[in-house]
């Protein structure tokens, strides 16, 4: 199963939008994610629903954050993106009257319920603004890797 990184990729993209002068076009955000415009409308229609930004019409205009950065935590955007799956294992369903198959899938639901809600708060507790002052530690201590990302000023 191929991993879901749809917030990685927003939480990407909104941090750059934050050191953006003006508006974001979908078409340029689409050139950073390497996707399509379109896709980048619908994930970001998501986003304007949960008022974490805002489109804004016209010549120069686009997409911009509608809050502060630390205003913005992690979890706002995995549920703008309507929460999804965080985990590729999960119980079985192949024998339900099986013993054996109820007590496993017991002991999953229970593991995979506590790592979703220490997952859940982790993600609470973490802003957009702690990732981009991270970046902005990087930037400053000259921890590059390569390849840069044409958005990112520095060597």
């Amino acid at each position: 199963m191929r991993p879901d990184s749809r917030l990685s990729r927003m939480l990407h993209a909104l941090i750059h939008m934050d050191r953006l002068e003006g508006a974001a076009t979908s078409e340029t955000l689409a050139a950073m994610l390497n996707t399509n415009p379109v896709v980048v409308r619908r994930t970001m229609a998501g986003l304007r629903q949960q008022g974490l930004v805002r489109s804004e019409k016209g010549h120069g205009g686009g997409w911009v954050l509608a809050r502060p950065l630390d205003a913005i935590s992690l979890l706002d955007i995995y549920q703008a993106l309507g929460e999804p799956q965080l985990f590729a294992i999960g119980p079985s369903v192949d024998n339900p009257t099986c013993l054996v198959e109820q007590a496993v899938n017991q002991a999953l639901e229970d593991s995979l319920s506590a790592a979703r809600t220490l997952l859940l708060s982790r993600l609470a507790q973490t802003s957009l603004g702690d990732l981009g002052r991270q970046f902005e530690e990087k930037l400053r201590n000259g921890a590059w890797t390569l390849p840069q990302h044409p958005h990112d000023s520095g060597p």
